[in-house]
């Protein structure tokens, strides 16, 4: 149906029982997700407290305000973001998703999607109302990055309820002053990173900690392993006695703990996350003998690294009993497991590795994501780097002297 044009219903005078009379009048609205419409009456106020040409103004003022007459007037929809919410989380979501994505758009959506869009039609969604919305919520203090997060679970949400499985806006339409996109790019490069010096360091660290000498172990060789492999630290604690291979050096992932449910052991993040890793530098057969004791050492159990009840460990209680306290005693800034991955793929994209090979060894899904792990790359080395390159020069040169 199109908009309903040029509406302008007349002032009338309607009487009730008592005798009182009052200023009315009707128009017609679209029914939502009908073809058809029906007639709406607006009391307007008491006919001897106005005159006619007040209750003409006060029309006219109600009629724009619907904007009844305007190029922007939508059909409304039978349906909601509230339906279409309701859709996800009862149909796609649990058929479809991880439990860990599923906890973290639900988050997304309870704290700030269901607040502001609950009941708003879903042909009235679009770039524009979306661009308003974020700007409400930068103002609010959310930065960027968490605005798009939150984006995307909507465009998920909705596209799973339309027909063409297409959400009715895209990101490249946000309106992200390039100020701000500059800023995002210089945060990235600032990650954590924790370089395989600092994770030698940590490890004599963890213990001297107050700590059973079980969980010294644990955490001391687990920190090596992580800074040497690169591993995520679900793919870590999901690690069986069969997934390391000391002779040729390698490690198997192809399973991973969802710390969102409780350290469940499960499929991997993506296609490319299941990968061997190959430990053949000088830190990863370090590693690797550190693991090789401490597997001697530990009880039985079909996980390398598990809690006392014999389950996967929880991110958070290696965090706060282990890495945290070993950082602050070093004076080292506050950083979490993912640290040690960016660090590794730092350490082996500077020693030369090839591009596709480092790829496939983070269980990275594209080049892009491999490029922002690097980050800013430290002053000492960088020094480092033009000094490995002089020794080239300067062989080079003996070896042309020579011949």
């Amino acid at each position: 149906m199109s908009r309903r044009k040029g509406q302008n219903p007349k002032v009338r005078v309607g009487k009730r029982a008592d005798g009182s009379k009052y200023h009315f009048f009707q128009y017609w609205m679209d029914v939502p997700g009908r073809e058809e419409r029906k007639r709406m009456t607006v009391v307007l106020g008491p006919a001897s407290q106005m005159t006619r040409s007040e209750a003409e103004r006060k029309k006219l003022d109600f009629i724009s305000k619907l904007k009844l007459n305007s190029d922007d007037y939508r059909i409304p929809a039978s349906a909601t973001f509230a339906d279409a919410v309701r859709h996800y989380r009862e149909v796609f979501a649990p058929r479809m998703l991880r439990a860990s994505t599923v906890s973290i758009a639900d988050g997304h959506i309870k704290n700030h999607l269901e607040v502001d869009w609950r009941d708003t039609p879903i042909e009235h969604i679009s770039i524009d109302s979306v661009n308003d919305w974020a700007w409400k919520k930068r103002e609010q203090g959310l930065t960027w990055v968490t605005i798009k997060n939150v984006l995307r679970t909507m465009q998920r949400v909705l596209s799973t309820f339309s027909k063409d499985r297409k959400p009715p806006f895209s990101q490249q339409g946000l309106a992200i002053p390039d100020r701000d996109k500059l800023q995002m790019k210089i945060d990235s490069r600032e990650a954590a990173s924790l370089c395989w010096e600092q994770a030698t360091g940590i490890a004599a660290q963890v213990r001297k900690l107050e700590l059973d000498d079980v969980r010294k172990g644990q955490y001391a060789t687990l920190f090596l392993f992580a800074s040497a492999s690169g591993l995520r630290f679900g793919e870590l604690v999901a690690l069986r006695p069969d997934d390391i291979d000391f002779k040729a050096r390698t490690v198997r992932v192809d399973e991973s703990s969802d710390q969102r449910s409780g350290g469940k052991i499960g499929p991997c993040k993506n296609v490319a996350a299941y990968r061997t890793v190959l430990l053949a530098d000088a830190q990863g057969q370090e590693a690797l003998k550190a693991l090789h004791r401490y597997m001697k050492t530990k009880k039985p159990s079909n996980l390398v690294f598990h809690s006392r009840r014999d389950t996967s460990l929880l991110e958070t209680n290696v965090l706060h009993d282990g890495l945290y306290p070993a950082l602050k005693a070093l004076n080292l800034p506050k950083a979490g497991m993912h640290a040690f991955r960016h660090g590794c793929n730092r350490r082996w994209e500077l020693a030369g590795l090839n591009p596709a090979v480092l790829r496939q060894q983070m269980g990275h899904s594209s080049a892009s994501m491999t490029a922002q792990y690097t980050g800013q790359v430290p002053m000492e080395q960088v020094r480092l780097a033009f000094s490995r390159l002089d020794n080239r020069e300067s062989e080079n040169k003996e070896t042309g002297a020579a011949a």
